[in-house]
């Protein structure tokens, strides 16, 4: 994020914010925000500078500064080491880097069930694997036994 980027938007270290923020597209924040922040189907980053009180959801969150409010990060909350967050975490996957302060509970979601649904197959091709491979015990089958009418 140190570089430049057209798809972002950036809010700089001297804009104040107070109410609700949402929108869509990435957001950089180095800013102060009071109230809720609702990128629901995008990326905050809230920079080294940015001071949030408000309530955040969006699709991965990055925490530099300090932010004093609940966060849902649909896919993924990382808290770097100059974070600070005071607040409960929820969401899918957490990083949270050596030296950085969080007080809060952490909930962490399991996956959209459109993951579950490729396992089946991911287990339907391990068994035949399995059937294929020469064994030397004999190899129990999935399919329901002959004798049954």
């Amino acid at each position: 994020m140190d570089t430049y980027r057209a798809d972002v938007a950036h809010i700089g270290k001297s804009v104040i914010i107070k109410g609700e923020l949402s929108g869509s597209e990435d957001l950089y924040l180095d800013g102060e925000v009071e109230g809720n922040i609702d990128l629901r189907n995008h990326n905050l980053v809230v920079g080294p500078n940015g001071r949030v009180r408000a309530n955040v959801h969006a699709k991965d969150v990055v925490i530099h500064g300090k932010v004093n409010g609940n966060v849902t990060g649909v896919d993924k909350v990382e808290l770097k080491k100059s974070a600070v967050l005071n607040g409960d975490i929820n969401t899918q996957r957490i990083v949270i880097e050596d030296g950085a302060f969080f007080k809060g509970a952490i909930d962490i979601r399991k996956a959209e069930p459109k993951a579950e649904a490729a396992r089946p197959a991911m287990q339907a091709a391990a068994v035949s694997a399995t059937h294929s491979a020469p064994v030397s015990t004999p190899v129990v089958s999935s399919a329901p036994p002959a004798e049954k009418k």
